[in-house]
C-alpha cells in the first residue's frame, strides 16, 4: 500500500480527508504528523512514498516531483501563519522561529531582507514552546507561529499586547502574488502509475472540499473555536489549488529564496504525470 504523510493541522484536513476516512482510506496508508517539517523528513528518509511537504523542501530534497493542481496556499490572508510582535517589524531585533515549518521560516527571512534590509537574530523554538506565547515573547521581540496554534494566538493577541502580522498578506504586499505553503511531492523514481496517482489526489482534494462543513465542526471541538470561524478559514483563507497564479507565486518565492542564500539554486518544477515547460505544467487531466 502506498504510504502518504501529511500534517494533522486544520489547513491540511481537506487534502487528507479522503485518505483518512473517505474514498481512498483503503487504498493509501495515511501517516499524520503535526509538524510539516517532519513530513518532509519522512519523505526524504523513505518512511513514506508521498508527502505534503513545506514547499521550500522541494528545492532541498533531490529528485522530487510535485502533484499538480493541489496545494495549501493563500490568495491573500491566511490567518494560520503569523508573526506575533511586541514592536513594529522594522524595530524587531530578536525573533523566535517555530521549527515546524521550513517554508515559513524562509518566508520570514525573505520578508525582512527584502522589505526592511536587515535580518533580526533568529532563535529556533520547538513546537512545544508555543504552549506559552507570553514566555516565548519575553525573550524575543517577535515570534513566528504556524498552524492551529497561530489561529488561537491571533484570537488572544489583544489580551497579551501583541500585534499580528499575517505572512500571506505580507507576501502579497511585497510581490502582488499568492503564496504556496505546501505541496504533495513524490520521488521521480516512484514505481507506479503516476497518471492514476494524480487523478486520485485531485479527486481527494475535491472530496475534502465537499466536506468543509464537517471538518470545521470536528476541529471546532478540538481547537475550542467557533465552527463558523473555522469554516470561513477553510473556505476563504486557504486555497487548495495549484493554478497559474499560485505557481507564479511559488516560482517567485524560489527565486527570492535563492537570492537570500536560503537555497543553492531555484530548480525548475517537475510535475508528476505531466510535461514541464519553463516551470509551467501542461494540462491533461
Amino acid at each position: 500500500m502506498i504510504r502518504i504523510g501529511a500534517s494533522t493541522y486544520l489547513n491540511s484536513a481537506p487534502l487528507v480527508y479522503s485518505f483518512s476516512r473517505g474514498r481512498f482510506r483503503d487504498k493509501y496508508a495515511y501517516i499524520g504528523d503535526a509538524a510539516p517539517s517532519r513530513c518532509a523528513a519522512m519523505l526524504a528518509s523513505g518512511e513514506c512514498d508521498i508527502a505534503l511537504i513545506p514547499v521550500i523542501e522541494y528545492q532541498r530534497i533531490p529528485d522530487l516531483e510535485i502533484i499538480p493542481e493541489v496545494s495549501v496556499a493563500s490568495k491573500s490572508r491566511v490567518r494560520s501563519v503569523i508573526l506575533a510582535s511586541r514592536k513594529p517589524l522594522d524595530e524587531v531585533r530578536t525573533l523566535a522561529l517555530d521549527t515546524s515549518s521550513r517554508t515559513s521560516q524562509a518566508l520570514v527571512k525573505i520578508l525582512f531582507s527584502k522589505r526592511y534590509g536587515f535580518l533580526p537574530e533568529f532563535i529556533e523554538r520547538t513546537p512545544d514552546a508555543r504552549k506559552d506565547f507570553e514566555n516565548m515573547l519575553e525573550s524575543c521581540d517577535a515570534a513566528l507561529v504556524i498552524g492551529d496554534p497561530a489561529m488561537k494566538l491571533a484570537a488572544a493577541a489583544s489580551g497579551i499586547g501583541v500585534e499580528i502580522f499575517d505572512l500571506a498578506e505580507e507576501w502579497r504586499s511585497l510581490t502582488g502574488l499568492p503564496f504556496v505553503f505546501a505541496v504533495w511531492a513524490l520521488r521521480e523514481g516512484f514505481q507506479g502509475d503516476k497518471y492514476a496517482l494524480v487523478r486520485d489526489f485531485i479527486a481527494a482534494k475535491n472530496e475534502g472540499i465537499e466536506h468543509l462543513d464537517l471538518l470545521a465542526s470536528d476541529y471546532s471541538s478540538i481547537l475550542n473555536m467557533p465552527k463558523d470561524d473555522l469554516l470561513s478559514y477553510l473556505s476563504y483563507n486557504v486555497n487548495y489549488d495549484l493554478d497559474e497564479q499560485n505557481i507564479a507565486g511559488m516560482m517567485m518565492y524560489f527565486r527570492h529564496a535563492k537570492e537570500c542564500g536560503l537555497i543553492p539554486e531555484a530548480r525548475k518544477v517537475k510535475f508528476a504525470g505531466r510535461q514541464t515547460i519553463n516551470g509551467m505544467a501542461q494540462t491533461g487531466f
